[in-house]
C-alpha cells in the first residue's frame, strides 16, 4: 500500500478515536457550523439551545446546554459527534474546508443541514465537492431517523411553507452509513426556536423539537 494512503487511513482512524470519546464522553457537546460565503450561518439563534433543552428532559441526554461555533476547516470540528448547519443563502467551501469536512465525516461525524429557506442550490454544490463520488438521495419513510423516539410515519413533518412543496429528507451516505442529513422545504430550525419569534404553535413546535430529537439519537446511538 502508498504510504500516502497508509497516512491517510492513520489520519481516520486517530479522527475516528476522538470523535468516539466526544460522543461517549458523559457532557456531550454539539456544534454550529460556520461558513463563508455571506449566507447567515449565524441564524435561528435560539434553536438549538431549545433542542438541546428537550433533548435532556425527553431523551435524557446530557448534552451541555450552550452549542458551540465550529468553522468548517478547523480541528476543533472533531470534538463533536453532531454538527448542525442552516442559513438562507451562499455557502463557499475552499479546498481545504471541504477536505476538512469530508475527514470528519468518514471518521464518524455526522452533519446535519437544515435549510433555512434559499440554501438549497447552494449545500447542494459544496456537498459535491465534499463527496465528488456521492449524491443526495431521498430518505424512505421507514428510514430509522423517522422512527426513534418518535414516530413519524410519512418522513419530515411540515414546519413552514416555504414553496409550498412537501417536506422531504435527503441524505449522503458513505460506506453504507448515513453521514449527513438535509431537511429540505422544512424547516425544523425555525420551529425549535422561541415560540414568540415566529409565533408557530405549540403543536407545529413540538413536531419539530421531536423530529430533532431524533436526529440527535439517531446520531448518539446508531
Amino acid at each position: 500500500m502508498e504510504e500516502s494512503n497508509m497516512l491517510k487511513i492513520k489520519n481516520v482512524l486517530v479522527m475516528a478515536l476522538v470523535l468516539m470519546m466526544a460522543c461517549s464522553a458523559q457532557g456531550q457537546k454539539i456544534a454550529l457550523l460556520k461558513y463563508r460565503g455571506g449566507g447567515d450561518w449565524y441564524g435561528n439563534p435560539t434553536s438549538l439551545p431549545n433542542l438541546i433543552a428537550f433533548c435532556n428532559k425527553n431523551l435524557g441526554t446530557s448534552i451541555d446546554k450552550d452549542p458551540a461555533t465550529v468553522e468548517v476547516g478547523s480541528a476543533d470540528i472533531f470534538q463533536y459527534p453532531f454538527i448542525h448547519m442552516t442559513g438562507h443563502g451562499n455557502v463557499v467551501f475552499s479546498e481545504e474546508e471541504a477536505q476538512n469536512l469530508r475527514m470528519y465525516l468518514i471518521s464518524g461525524g455526522f452533519l446535519h443541514i437544515d435549510d433555512n429557506y434559499g440554501l438549497n442550490n447552494f449545500i447542494r454544490t459544496q456537498m459535491k465537492a465534499v463527496f465528488p463520488e456521492l449524491d443526495f438521495v431521498e430518505l424512505p419513510y421507514n428510514h430509522p431517523i423517522y422512527h426513534q423516539k418518535y414516530d413519524f410515519p410519512r418522513g419530515l413533518p411540515k414546519i413552514h411553507e416555504h414553496d409550498g412543496k412537501p417536506a422531504q429528507g435527503f441524505g449522503l451516505i458513505w460506506e453504507g452509513r448515513l453521514v449527513c442529513f438535509f431537511s429540505y422545504e422544512c424547516d425544523l430550525g425555525d420551529g425549535w426556536e422561541d415560540a414568540i419569534v415566529h409565533g408557530d404553535s405549540e403543536a407545529t413546535r413540538t413536531k419539530a423539537l421531536q423530529m430533532g430529537a431524533n436526529i440527535i439519537q439517531y446520531v448518539f446511538t446508531r
